[in-house]
């Protein structure tokens, strides 16, 4: 099943506000950048990924994730992110019905495609499917296949409300890069230790990160 993954990022001087302990107001933006590049660009290497839509009104984030290969989608509700995500996913429809559509975090700087494709071959297996994230609290990807409504349900305590929906929870092991999405400091440094993409690997030497 070839899949097309979208993908949310809210405008950059907005993004990023918990790494407050960790990075400067003015380095915040770049990082999130930094972050939805790697994301984008694991995403696209992955071989289930058909294409990455890309939501966003950043006129910045815009050009660069499309100068990977992402089409970027105008979040024309401006109702927040599981409204971007629905229509995200309504537009990716609107050209090919028969899409398997998954949402994906933007801020999973140490995406492999390989770890990436074994969840899309999982989700593949259900209507609709998730995977939580590290902390076992949120959710860094939802999946529907072909006929079924995303139905997204991102923020606070998504785990219990995506299940509650009727998704079913992938349970893999050794798909920590598609878990580890990146909030606070203590996030970045567990992402840099799992290995990050080139472009955070080189936001976050310009950090100055403590040891845990």
């Amino acid at each position: 099943m070839q899949w097309t993954l979208v993908i949310p990022l809210k405008p950059l001087a907005r993004a990023k506000s918990r790494l407050s302990d960790t990075a400067a107001d003015g380095v915040r933006p770049g990082l999130a950048l930094a972050f939805a590049q790697d994301t984008v660009a694991a995403a696209l290497a992955c071989p289930d990924v058909r294409d990455v839509a890309v939501v966003t009104d950043d006129a910045l984030a815009g050009r660069e994730l499309a100068a990977l290969g992402a089409r970027i989608v105008a979040d024309e509700p401006r109702g927040g992110l599981n409204t971007a995500l629905a229509h995200a996913a309504a537009v990716v429809r609107a050209a090919r019905p028969e899409s398997a559509v998954a949402a994906l975090n933007a801020d999973l700087p140490a995406l492999r495609p390989r770890e990436l494709a074994r969840v899309l071959g999982a989700a593949a297996q259900f209507p609709r499917a998730f995977l939580a994230d590290t902390a076992a609290v949120g959710t860094t990807l939802l999946a529907a296949t072909p006929g079924r409504e995303l139905l997204p349900s991102f923020g606070t305590d998504s785990r219990a409300r995506h299940r509650a929906s009727g998704a079913v929870e992938i349970a893999l092991a050794a798909v920590d890069s598609v878990r580890q999405d990146v909030d606070t400091g203590e996030d970045l440094r567990a992402a840099l230790a799992l290995g990050v993409g080139p472009r955070t690997a080189a936001a976050a030497a310009r950090l100055l990160i403590p040891e845990q």
